[in-house]
């Protein structure tokens, strides 16, 4: 018999998770009964389906003129209800969103979940927050650089690095190096070692 784990206490069940991820940004109301509308950050928003409990923190807006909106507005934690994408967007529905008007003063909200509940990823699949921060190194182990970001061109994700021989100050150009994150360039990747591997050059 499995034994049964204590309830979380109201402030548990609040308290921003350290391994939190920002995952979208609410951009207003939905329908009448107090449904939102998310922008997600990735393409793939199983982040967002994954978790039941989603933290919330006001846009940086709020912290400095936006007249009107408060801090205390924003409730640090939504339990959602129910999620569904639409368009190119999520939208769902909460318990502490009673109606449209507690919908309508969460625009602009950050939309956090913690990293524990993202799904698992599959096979040669890995979620972007991942890979930041990663070591690039090509066949000949040279260092390519460090990964900062990614893009998403539609068609497949590039890996955006800082050179490591970037000066404080440089350009765009100077400084960072841009690598397809495709089967073509990629021989591996490793989140144990922090570091990837690929077929580019020093001189691309």
């Amino acid at each position: 018999m499995m034994p049964v784990q204590p309830a979380a206490s109201p402030a548990e069940d609040k308290a921003f998770p350290a391994d939190a991820i920002e995952v979208g940004r609410v951009l207003g109301a939905w329908g009448i009964k107090g449904g939102i509308r998310v922008k997600p950050f990735s393409k793939d928003p199983e982040a967002l389906f994954s978790a039941r409990r989603w933290f919330i923190q006001p846009p940086e807006s709020v912290l400095g003129a936006r007249a009107g909106v408060s801090l205390s507005q924003f409730p640090p934690l939504l339990h959602i209800s129910s999620s569904k994408v639409q368009g190119d967007s999520v939208v769902a529905t909460a318990q502490e969103l009673p109606d449209r008007n507690a919908a309508e003063l969460m625009q602009g909200a950050r939309v956090f979940v913690a990293r524990t509940h993202f799904p698992t990823a599959g096979d040669g699949e890995y979620y972007w927050i991942d890979l930041i921060g990663l070591t690039v190194v090509n066949r000949q182990g040279e260092t390519l650089g460090t990964v900062t970001d990614l893009i998403d061109t539609g068609a497949h994700s590039v890996l955006r690095l800082l050179r490591p021989d970037a000066a404080a100050g440089a350009s765009l150009d100077a400084s960072e190096r841009l690598i397809p994150f495709v089967a073509a360039f990629i021989d591996a990747v490793s989140l144990v070692d922090r570091r990837i591997t690929v077929d580019w050059g020093l001189d691309y």
